[in-house]
This record gives C-alpha cells, structure tokens and sequence, in this order.
C-alpha cells in the first residue's frame, strides 16, 4: 500500500472515531450514551475582612443539599477534610437538563459539629428548612467552643444536552456564622484582676436559622465562656505582675438589630460591673475606616472579636478598648 493510500485510511479512521465520539452524545440516538451532563461547584470563603479565600483553611466538611426549581429535595452530597483542604478540588455532580437551588453548610457533618438540622433535609422542602444550635451546647454555667458553622447558596441552571455538553460551572460562595468573643477585665490601678471573681454572660436569641440564613430565634439565651483564665501583660511598681482576667466566648451570628448584651457581674455580691449591647460596641469600631462598609456586613465580615474593659477604683469600668486588625478604638467617660 502507498505511503499515500496508508495516510488516507488513517485518517478515514479518525473522522470515523470523532463522528462516532459525536453522535455518543447525539440525544436524538436514544440507545447511545449520553454525554455526562451535571455541575462541577467550587466553594470559596472570602467574606471576610481580608477579602482572601479562607475555604481550604477553615471549612473542614461540607453538606449540599441539592433542591428543584421548586425547593423540593433531590439528594444530598457532602466531602470531607481530604476535598475541603485542596485549593483545586472541585465538586462534581450528576443532574439532568433542568433549574437547581442549592444550599451549602460547612462544619455540620462534621464528628465535631456543633449545630444540626431541625429537620431531615430530605423530610422537609427547602422554605422549611431550619439549623440551630442544641440547647445542650448552650448551657450555663460553663460555655462550648463551638464548632464553625458556613453557609452558602447558588441558583444553577443545566443546558438542554449538546454534542459538546459538559459540566456547567458554579461557584458557591461561603459566609461564617459563629464568632470568637474575648473579654478582658484590667484594674486602671494596676492590681491584678482574678477572672473566677467575675461571672461573665453573653444574652442573644440567635440559635435558629432558616434557608436564607436569617435568625428566625424567639427566645433569649445566655452563653456562658467556654474559657477563662488570667493573662500577665507587663509589671506594675515593686515588680508584681500586671494580671488581666479574660473569658472567650463562641457565639452564633450577630445581627444588627439585636438586642444582645454582654454582662460583667462581681461573683462575691451579685454586684454589675457592667452590661453593655454588644452589637452597638461593635459596631462602634467601623469608624472612617469602614464607614461604607453595612453594619450587617461589618459583623458577618468580621469573626474575631477583642474587648478590653479598665476597670476603676470603685470596681466597674469607666473605658473600654475594641480591637480588630491591630486596630484600637478606645471609649472614654461610658456609663453603665
């Protein structure tokens, strides 16, 4: 055979493979494969004050929940921390041509987790859908380091099938909802301050959520530190260590119309130290440098919380320090 005829039938071949590639994903042949047809999601957690994607570091399960166009459930997938850790990683899915809700968890299938549904995903429609946090991890007097809690949301659609059809692309983006609290107690004096003379107490109502991730609470709980301790920060005359007391708090989402307060009460007479809304604290920080920025965002954005109280002679606090990034607000002349 010629070099020419040999090159001819080679390529014959090709043209017969590629058609026979094509016509496997031809719809309209009914007894021949279909192409694979689905989502391919990436998942990204960079709702935060740096604006970095944070996903692989923070989120270490993940839990989709798969709804219609009309919020009835299709089926549930969910990845460990082998997925979650990779940058690269990408979560593929199979569906049919169609319109798609989708809602994303992280932290909830997780041995650790901290919040649960209220109702199996697949016994409920999408509206109905609820997650809050057992009151077993609520109570006082001692307070749980709860485990991070994500959540996110994506419309998706599936194009009619193609010869060329392949995954459609989606990216779900990630938002926190638990936040870290740390208190601080110093004496302006520079006596050292013993955190087991104070009982410190968080008061919200946010432990529901609903599908958009709304507080739906309607009750009022108090959070207890899951921590507490005394921290040494210098020393005062006569070299006697400058202690500060402290109590860390993990605590649900924060809203902005809340009426969550942050009380400080004196162990040995019941007496208030102090009792302040903790939102409008936090909220105080946004200063010129996040003037722009809404107060909701502010306080999804951010999740690491510093507050320090100085404490008068008389035992209650006459100024507070807020800090956030390295950066200080300071309240003077506050009362009660």
């Amino acid at each position: 055979m010629s070099i020419l005829k040999k090159t001819y039938t080679f390529l014959t071949g090709i043209t017969v493979l590629s058609a026979a590639s094509l016509m496997s994903c031809d719809r309209l042949h009914e007894d021949l494969d279909p192409c694979p047809q689905g989502v391919r999601l990436r998942f990204v957690y960079d709702y935060n004050m740096e604006y970095a994607n944070a996903f692989p570091s923070q989120v270490d399960c993940l839990t989709l929940l798969v709804y219609d166009r009309d919020g009835h459930w299709l089926r549930t997938e969910t990845a460990g921390r082998p997925e979650t850790a990779d940058e690269e990683w990408r979560m593929t899915i199979d569906l049919p041509a169609g319109d798609y809700r989708m809602l994303a968890y992280g932290g909830m299938d997780c041995s650790e987790a901290s919040f649960r549904f209220a109702t199996p995903p697949a016994e409920t429609s999408m509206e109905d859908l609820q997650v809050y946090l057992p009151d077993a991890l609520i109570t006082s007097p001692e307070g749980t380091d709860l485990h991070n809690l994500f959540y996110g949301a994506l419309d998706i659609t599936v194009p009619e099938a193609a010869p060329d059809t392949d995954y459609t692309e989606g990216l779900v983006r990630m938002m926190r909802d638990t936040n870290d609290i740390l208190v601080l107690l110093a004496n302006e004096n520079g006596d050292p301050v013993d955190a087991d003379d104070f009982v410190f107490t968080i008061t919200d109502n946010n432990t529901d959520f609903n599908y958009l991730n709304d507080i739906i609470s309607h009750r009022d709980v108090t959070y207890s530190p899951w921590a507490c301790g005394e921290s040494q920060t210098g020393l005062v005359s006569g070299g006697t260590p400058a202690l500060v007391g402290w109590a860390e708090f993990s605590v649900p989402r924060l809203m902005e119309r809340s009426g969550a307060t942050l009380t400080v009460t004196r162990r040995s007479d019941g007496e208030r130290t102090l009792s302040i809304p903790i939102v409008e604290m936090l909220l105080a920080l946004k200063g010129e440098r996040y003037r722009k920025m809404a107060d909701q965002e502010f306080l999804d954005r951010e999740n690491r919380w510093r507050l320090a109280f100085i404490l008068n002679e008389n035992g209650v606090w006459g100024e507070v320090e807020i800090i956030i990034n390295d950066w200080v607000v300071r309240l003077n002349n506050v009362t009660q």
